[in-house]
């Protein structure tokens, strides 16, 4: 089964919808003031009998929005912009934050062939931007070479589609599964390294990469790519401190290993012997993830995911000493 991250989901619903004849429009947050509950670039699929797929505010403008669309109470023009808690008033009707507000994209979407191809470059992992001009409503896709998610203007929106995130996991057991697909949900370009036959012959995830090189080459590849992870979850020191040795010493963003605490006091004991620096043992998160008492795979992958996007919006707060206990 494929999993898709929530932008894939919401294009390739937007695509059924055309297909089976629906009138189909996209709706994207452009900006936001005040206290916003959904980011700039988020997206709404919603058609002519109500039925909408994403969210653009958390649930508060929704039907508001919805029921707009459904009267043909926008405009004809598209792209059309529409403001939301412009005023004190405004938000407390659509029970928006105080001060909140959303400037919104809507557009009309013609037919599926666009979207369809946007899908089937974003799924093979590129990084695609869509640039819709704001005086024509043109829209076109470029390949996108770096990772500004979200760009608007009076002229044009340009929204980055695709893995803008790397992952790499050691090890390809049990655990592992479950952290790629939570990773692929939130839209990681995912690879899974393991050069030991059993576990090799037995791996068959869709939409993940699979290499069987050693560890320490597979970190050598992602180094120079934006936005990298490395977690070690082979529970074989051989495989897990070849690549904790390489990322430690270079820029990757995030490290961990999986482990008990006396395991990985173990392992940087190790690590210290191979010529790694304090300074660079302070940056492993080990035990990876959160401490929310985890115990099976599913939970301790959501942990481990958890930590990880804590990490990204700056709001980890157990440092990198980690606190996942497990075995």
């Amino acid at each position: 089964m494929s999993i898709y991250s929530t932008d894939r989901e919401i294009l390739q619903t937007a695509i059924d919808w055309l297909e089976l004849g629906h009138r189909v429009a996209l709706v994207t947050v452009a900006k936001t003031w005040g206290s916003s509950p959904r980011p700039c670039g988020s997206m709404l699929a919603m058609r002519e009998d109500g039925i909408h797929a994403g969210s653009v505010s958390g649930g508060c403008i929704e039907e508001d929005l919805v029921s707009r669309y459904r009267q043909r109470e926008l405009t004809d023009r598209f792209p059309n912009l529409i403001n939301y808690g412009v005023d004190r008033q405004d938000a407390l009707r659509f029970g928006m934050p105080c001060g909140g507000r959303l400037e919104l994209v809507v557009e009309q979407l013609v037919n599926a062939e666009p979207l369809k191809t946007l899908l089937s470059r974003i799924t093979s992992g590129q990084l695609i931007a869509r640039r819709v001009c704001m005086n024509t409503g043109e829209v076109s896709l470029h390949n996108a070479s770096d990772v500004n998610d979200f760009r608007y203007t009076h002229d044009e929106m340009i929204k980055v589609f695709g893995p803008t995130w790397h992952i790499l996991l050691i090890g390809a057991g049990h655990l592992t599964r479950y952290v790629a697909s939570i990773a692929l949900m939130l839209d990681y370009n995912v690879t899974v390294c393991d050069p030991r036959e059993g576990y090799r012959a037995g791996w068959d995830m869709e939409s993940v990469n699979f290499t069987h090189i050693m560890p320490d080459d597979a970190v050598k590849q992602i180094i120079n790519q934006h936005r990298t992870i490395l977690i070690t979850l082979a529970h074989d020191p051989k495989l897990d401190d070849m690549a904790l040795m390489e990322a430690l010493t270079d820029d990757i963003f995030y490290v961990g290993a999986l482990g008990s605490k006396r395991s990985n006091d173990q392992r940087r004991e190790r690590l210290r012997q191979l010529g790694v620096t304090e300074q660079q043992l302070a940056r492993l998160h080990a035990p990876v993830g959160l401490a929310i008492g985890s115990h099976t795979p599913p939970e301790i992958a959501v942990a481990i995911m958890a930590e990880i996007t804590a990490a990204r919006n700056n709001v980890l707060q157990t440092g990198a000493q980690g606190g996942l206990m497990s075995q």
